[in-house]
């Protein structure tokens, strides 16, 4: 589908400039001196485009997160030992791999949303083309750890036989891993063009096919939990082929999606610049909460520490789909104002993101906080689990709320090219602060699991209150002028109605 061109929303089209480039592409520039006037009519304008945007990328994270739902749970049923394998090595391979190719993609949030804002349209299929060449190649030793995986299981002191069957589901899921890696810049090639509804389609539809080939692959072939693995491997490329196919038949790609070119393996140095601490922003945090459950084992009554622990950070995840959602809006909007040049636009994107996400913050806590008593008996029908969880929920509801905080603003970052200051941030808070607070509670004074939960929380508070100040101390004009730079590579001027007179490349 056509996505709306937004300078309507923001000016007249006599207040917008066209200066023609040397390759016939035109730039668009909007004068920074008119201020653009936050009146009810365009903070509802804002409102609408970004909640067109949240919503179906909560559907497409969702869905897409089903996919290894699904598989472990068919594979539940093949016993203890397979679930468990299936477990440890999904754990694995979230913390090892896919984490680590989901925040390679984030980069293009940057980078395809600020040439798409500035209607440099060719830009974005040779940026995706370039992402997806680095992401194979990150995948490639990736892909030799998955091998080793059983091997690595062990020297780590996890019990050999639960290695041995988490080794063979990861050898089988490795080509999940490069279709992983094909399909995030596709997501964020479509996203930063608000194309989000055939997204949730081709998701949708996979979601259905999936689920009858995992049974049969598992039940009816004889391969057992390495059918689920392969079943999502097959999965994730049936998603993949459904994105390329509507791209390539989809009049609302035809203007930024090329045909494949060299240029696209030039200038990797400088994807990687921004992709390695974009990536470092989303793992340092996902790592992170995965300590807590490593921690958890190591306390006095590990069973029922790691239950409850496990069922608090699903919770979370779940809780954290919305923010996440958000999140990608935001980062659509602002990376697309900014390439336009419309400061005062992307800076109204972040008040109005940032008021939805308290709403919705204390909208999701409020509900969690009404359900403590009762949501344990959605993982357990033991009475000590599901009294822990109750007294775990308040917490869990306040660190929620702080996460919808973050999760958007962390949307900002991205939207600005602020992916290296994130990974500071992220190092700091949770690696100076959470985890070292969340050991010191847990086992120096014997809090137990609610001590290693609020060591996170406290690292998720220093978190938000960095980000905040960051986002509220930015000059947005500047970050125009980054975005630009980033764009054309160069400096531009902007273009006055003098330029025009005296140089007749120009023209409105």
């Amino acid at each position: 589908m056509e996505r709306e061109d937004s300078i309507h929303s923001h000016g007249h089209e006599s207040d917008v400039l066209e200066p023609l480039l040397s390759n016939g592409e035109t730039v668009v520039f909007e004068d920074e001196q008119d201020e653009v006037k936050c009146s009810g009519g365009l903070v509802w304008e804002e409102v609408k485009k970004q909640c067109w945007i949240a919503g179906p990328m909560v559907a497409v994270n969702l869905l897409q997160f089903s996919l290894q739902v699904i598989s472990v749970m068919v594979v539940g049923h093949l016993g203890e030992l397979a679930l468990s394998s299936a477990s440890i090595a999904t754990s694995f391979a979230g913390v090892s791999g896919f984490s680590l190719l989901m925040g390679m993609g984030s980069a293009l949030e940057t980078l395809c949303g600020q040439a798409y804002g500035a209607k440099q349209y060719h830009q974005l299929g040779i940026h995706v083309q370039r992402a997806t060449f680095a992401l194979y190649f990150v995948s490639i030793p990736i892909a030799v750890v998955w091998a080793y995986m059983g091997n690595i299981l062990i020297a780590f002191g996890q019990d050999p036989l639960i290695s041995f069957e988490a080794g063979k589901f990861a050898r089988w899921l490795i080509p999940s891993l490069f279709a992983y890696a094909a399909l995030q810049p596709l997501v964020k090639f479509l996203q930063s063009q608000s194309i989000v509804f055939p997204m949730v389609l081709c998701s949708a539809i996979t979601l259905c096919f999936h689920v009858p080939i995992c049974w049969a692959l598992v039940y009816k072939t004889g391969l057992g939990s390495k059918g689920a693995a392969l079943a999502s491997s097959i999965s994730n490329w049936v998603n993949v082929a459904f994105l390329l196919l509507y791209i390539k038949i989809s009049p609302a790609c035809k203007r930024t999606w090329t045909s494949f070119t060299r240029e696209a393996l030039h200038d990797i140095k400088d994807f990687l610049k921004l992709a390695i601490p974009s990536s470092l922003m989303i793992c340092l945090e996902y790592w992170s909460f995965e300590m807590l459950i490593l921690l958890s084992g190591l306390l006095p009554n590990p069973k029922l520490e790691t239950s409850v622990l496990s069922i608090c950070l699903n919770t979370a995840s779940l809780a954290y789909m919305i923010p996440f959602g958000f999140g990608a809006a935001v980062s659509t909007r602002v990376s697309n104002e900014l390439g336009a040049g419309r400061s005062h636009a992307a800076r109204l994107a972040v008040y109005v993101v940032f008021f939805m996400a308290i709403t919705e913050a204390a909208m999701i806590g409020c509900l969690l906080f009404s359900i403590r008593n009762v949501w344990g008996y959605a993982y357990s029908n033991e009475k000590e689990v599901i009294d822990y969880v109750a007294t775990m929920i308040p917490l869990l509801a306040a660190s929620s709320v702080l996460d919808a905080i973050q999760g958007t603003l962390s949307g900002v970052a991205r939207g600005c090219g602020w992916q290296k200051l994130g990974a500071y941030v992220n190092l700091g808070a949770y690696y100076m602060v959470g985890i070292p607070v969340a050991v010191l509670l847990a086992f120096v004074l014997h809090v137990g699991g609610k001590g290693l939960w609020l060591g996170i929380f406290c690292g998720i508070f220093v978190q938000t209150v960095l980000l905040f100040l960051v986002t509220s101390c930015t000059n947005w004009e500047q970050q125009a002028i980054n975005a630009r730079d980033r764009v054309y590579k160069s400096s531009l001027p902007i273009v006055t109605d003098d330029m025009i007179k005296d140089d007749k490349n120009y023209r409105p």
